[in-house]
């Protein structure tokens, strides 16, 4: 989730009491963005290991990933992620290789191997066979990954009407927002959609 804005408003809200409506200031100082990484876990209903910073390099994706991995270092996972590049990069497979102890000649990026493009990247990232896999869910079709239904959780209770005077005080309430997420309200979505089939078969 990019260009998270930290936006503080020009005047406090007038909360709500008996016989008057809340009243919000709609003008805003802009205090800069930053980007959140994350991970939702489907069976538990939570948030691993958020980032928070101001760029979303493939550097940022991979050291996300490693401290995901970190929560259970010997499980078999399989992460749901877009076509985005930093999903297919020389990072994330040097980290994969790593850590499943993979003695490969990895190639060089642009050149040869499995380095050579995102389309080998991408084929080697998403083996079945892979302990660590990755699954590409086709273009235009997000709301087949269930992080998204998530971000909007975030959106409407935290950023929609939030104050933050600062970068940092808008990555320190996300942080606290997701760590009250975890502990009052984590639970795996009653997901309702019914579309695999046609979304398998398009692919």
């Amino acid at each position: 989730m990019t260009g998270i804005q930290a936006l503080e408003r020009e005047f406090p809200t007038r909360r709500l009491k008996p016989g008057t409506v809340e009243r919000m200031e709609f003008n805003y100082i802009r205090h800069g963005t930053c980007s959140l990484i994350a991970t939702w876990h489907v069976a538990m209903g939570k948030v691993l290991r958020p980032y928070l910073g101001p760029t979303r390099k493939e550097e940022d994706f991979a050291a996300h990933i490693e401290q995901v991995l970190e929560t259970d270092p010997n499980a078999r996972w399989c992460f749901i992620v877009d076509q985005l590049n930093t999903h297919k990069s020389e990072t994330l497979v040097r980290l994969v290789a790593q850590r499943e102890g993979l003695n490969l000649a990895l190639g060089k990026k642009g050149h040869s191997g499995i380095l050579k493009s995102m389309a080998s990247r991408m084929k080697f990232l998403s083996d079945p066979q892979r302990r660590i896999r990755f699954v590409y869910i086709p273009k235009h079709t997000s709301w087949l990954n269930q992080i998204e239904c998530w971000f909007s959780i975030l959106v409407k209770r935290l950023l929609k009407r939030g104050n933050f005077t600062s970068t940092s005080d808008l990555q320190q309430q996300i942080l606290d927002f997701i760590d009250y997420f975890n502990l009052r309200w984590a639970k795996p979505f009653h997901w309702k959609f019914e579309g695999f089939q046609d979304v398998l078969q398009a692919r």
